[in-house]
């Protein structure tokens, strides 16, 4: 069971923005932001901060550690 849950997809979604675009804009391969969505994946505060702006939302929004 993941140690945090990731709405990264739904805030992705809403930008108008696929896992591609997304993974360009951040700096990381596609694979990274699907594990992120999956919660397979625990991100470096650099980018969950890079993330956060590209999508436009508070990390604590698409992060939510338990």
């Amino acid at each position: 069971m993941p140690d945090f849950e990731c709405k990264l997809k739904q805030y992705r979604q809403i930008k108008g923005l696929t896992q591609e675009q997304l993974a360009e804009i951040v700096g990381v391969r596609r694979e990274t932001i699907m594990r992120l969505e999956k919660a397979q994946y625990n991100p470096s505060l650099k980018l969950a901060i890079d993330i956060s702006r590209a999508v436009n939302t508070p990390i604590e929004e698409i992060f939510v550690f338990k």
